[in-house]
């Protein structure tokens, strides 16, 4: 029988392909309505839209935080960056699935551009915490950026650059944050999908660094 030091350890390890968890063929059924935006959650970026796919800890606050952001259209929350197929949020929480739980948020850029995406993004969470966010631990909890395309990729990593140089001027440490163009997302189950709409008193644990993210390639 594992020991808790041995569960938590398997929880911060990313397992193999191999080792992953088999998961299953078919994703949940899921309500596909937004509660807020009313729009579906399941659509793609349309015209004059982008979709980038963000991972900044417990995916409840990390919606909320971008459903409130001007110039969002479409949020939902999900799993990616691992292996399991149509993985349970029970699975995901073991660690052996591979998965780490983040937002799909589509957005108009011409109210809001990536790197202010990219801003809310790095201001809204600590990404030098490798495999944990404050009090949530586990390769679940850990900070990522999917992107669909290779601009939207090298966007994100110019951006990783001049936070860097902000941390470490504020004497904190190397980001650890993983940016991959992104292999597959699947929809976390329904009662995910704006937790904390449906239940407004729920936990959050959304906690920045304090140190500001610039903008622009001249920072």
């Amino acid at each position: 029988m594992l020991d808790k030091t041995d569960k938590l350890l398997k929880k911060c390890n990313i397992p193999s392909k191999e080792e992953a968890l088999k998961g299953r063929n078919e994703p949940p059924l899921i309500d596909e309505d937004h509660k807020i935006t009313k729009e579906n959650i399941k659509r793609h970026s349309e015209m004059l839209e982008a979709e980038i796919y963000l991972a900044l800890g417990c995916f409840w606050g990390a919606e909320r935080k971008f459903w409130n952001t001007p110039g969002v259209k479409v949020t939902a929350v999900g799993y990616a960056g691992g292996y399991t197929p149509n993985p349970t949020y029970e699975e995901v929480c073991t660690g052996q699935t591979g998965h780490t739980e983040v937002v799909k948020v589509i957005f108009n850029i011409d109210e809001i551009s990536l790197d202010e995406i990219l801003k809310v993004f790095w201001e809204n969470h600590d990404p030098t915490q490798g495999m944990r966010q404050g009090n949530d631990i586990g390769s679940q909890y850990r900070s990522a950026i999917y992107a669909l395309n290779e601009t939207d990729l090298e966007a994100a990593i110019a951006s990783k650059e001049r936070y860097q140089k902000q941390l470490i001027q504020a004497g904190l440490g190397m980001i650890t944050t993983e940016i991959e163009l992104l292999d597959t997302f699947y929809f976390a189950e329904t009662y995910h999908q704006q937790y904390l709409f449906k239940n407004p008193n729920g936990y959050c644990g959304l906690a920045g660094t304090g140190v500001s993210c610039p903008i622009g390639l001249g920072v």
